[in-house]
């Protein structure tokens, strides 16, 4: 017996609907920069590294960098919702990580090789963190900005690649819990943050804490780096940052520890002088500013330092000196003469302008920014056991200035052009002077 074919089922009247549980959004931007700097002092990534001394070869040559390695992929991820719970993810890449070998040396003696280091660039994370956001708390649990200096509300805007000198400008991983308070007129936000310690051995996370004032109906138009423009409202920003150090007694064979303090305090402001549209920028300009001061606080920096490094223990009876066990990153304490640990201070001011130009076939911007950093006590803490002078290594003041210029071709192609100032001043008295141009091109998406 053979079986009779069913009816044929009707054709949809309409096209198909599929829903997704799970939503993302693929972001960033692909980049090209061309530098030349005046002396041997950098990589792409300027920060806060040391400048060649005056009268030096590495100051008396220029330097010529080109490169892709700050290009960034994204993605922005949204789970199911309910009436009470939100979830989301970020997930972004750049190409700026740290070669296996190390990276090309200012002198020019690289531990990789310059193409490798250049051409064939390190995939790394930037952000990857989770948010879970209720009408009661939110939190973030992954690597993000630093809760300190509520990065990257008030990043200023720049074509050098970021961190600027004397920029709070750093991510960790982290576990995040805030809450805004909503009305019409301002909105409040409240953060606390336990986050990745700068000493693992220490045995405690940071703990960073925050507050931000934003003033809802007052937006400038504002671009954090040279790519995320964007309508942002008046905001002003206090956070904190409290974090301990243990490390050995500084002997051959220790037997105890010392332990120290850091602090931190970041007061933060965006100002739109005169206010802006996501339709009209003719005219905008946006002020930022930021203050930050702390001990032991470099690594919420770029590269800083300052030159300072932990030195070799004396000499044993053997005559020979031995290795200090180091599990804490440089610049951020060292020991004198003593063996007596010290947190090294630092202290930074950063204000930025950002003027968007009438409407042109072009668009078109110029954005300016002056930093300046120092520490108050660098000079006083003698450092070396071995009698070299180290006051031609450690400098205890960075100044940095820079015009920019950016022109978006279209929505997607974007240009800037910029000239940059770098100075340090040595414990000698010696100065260190950088001068760089560099013309960078984005493709947005």
């Amino acid at each position: 017996m053979v079986a009779k074919a069913g009816p044929i089922p009707a054709a949809p009247s309409g096209p198909l609907s599929v829903t997704a549980k799970f939503s993302a959004t693929l972001y960033g931007f692909v980049e090209f920069d061309s530098i030349l700097d005046s002396t041997q002092s950098f990589n792409d990534v300027a920060g806060n590294g040391s400048i060649a001394r005056s009268g030096t070869f590495a100051a008396n040559h220029d330097r010529m960098i080109f490169g892709a390695r700050n290009s960034r992929l994204g993605f922005k991820l949204k789970g199911p919702e309910s009436e009470m719970i939100k979830s989301s993810a970020i997930a972004e890449m750049d190409f700026l990580g740290n070669q296996p070998q190390g990276s090309p040396s200012p002198a020019g003696s690289p531990a990789v090789s310059e193409s490798a280091y250049f051409a064939n660039p390190t995939f790394r994370i930037r952000h990857m963190a989770l948010k879970f956001e209720t009408p009661f708390v939110d939190i973030l649990a992954g690597q993000y900005w630093q809760l300190f200096g509520w990065q990257a509300n008030f990043h200023p805007s720049s074509v050098d690649i970021q961190g600027l000198p004397g920029q709070v400008y750093s991510r960790a991983p982290q576990l995040r819990l805030s809450h805004t308070v909503k009305t019409d007129a301002v909105n409040v936000e409240v953060a606390v943050a336990a986050s990745r310690p700068p000493q693992r051995d220490s045995g405690s996370p940071d703990g960073q804490a925050g507050l931000r004032l934003i003033v809802n109906e007052w937006k400038g138009m504002r671009t954090a780096g040279g790519t995320g423009t964007s309508v942002d409202p008046a905001s002003i920003g206090v956070s904190g940052v409290a974090r301990r150090f243990r490390l050995p007694e500084f002997a051959n064979a220790p037997t105890q520890t010392q332990t120290i303090n850091g602090y931190g305090l970041s007061l933060d402001a965006i100002i739109p002088v005169v206010p802006a549209t996501a339709t009209n920028w003719d005219n905008a300009l946006t002020l930022t500013a930021s203050f930050a001061r702390g001990q032991a606080i470099a690594d919420l920096f770029t590269g800083l330092t300052g030159g300072v490094s932990l030195t070799p223990l004396p000499a044993d009876g053997t005559g020979k000196a031995s290795s200090f066990a180091m599990d804490i990153d440089n610049g951020l304490v060292i020991f004198d003469n003593n063996g007596q640990m010290h947190a090294i201070r630092w202290q930074s001011v950063l204000v930025g302008a950002q003027y968007y130009l009438p409407t042109t076939p072009l668009r078109m911007w110029v954005a300016g920014n002056y930093s300046h950093m120092n520490s108050s006590d660098i000079q006083n803490i003698v450092v070396d056991k071995n009698g070299s002078n180290v006051n031609s290594k450690i400098f205890s003041k960075s100044d940095f200035a820079d015009g920019n210029l950016f022109v978006d071709a279209t929505q997607s192609i974007r240009f800037g052009l910029e000239y940059a100032w770098f100075r340090q001043t040595y414990l000698d008295g010696v100065k260190g002077t950088n001068h760089r141009v560099q013309l960078s091109g984005f493709y947005l998406f």
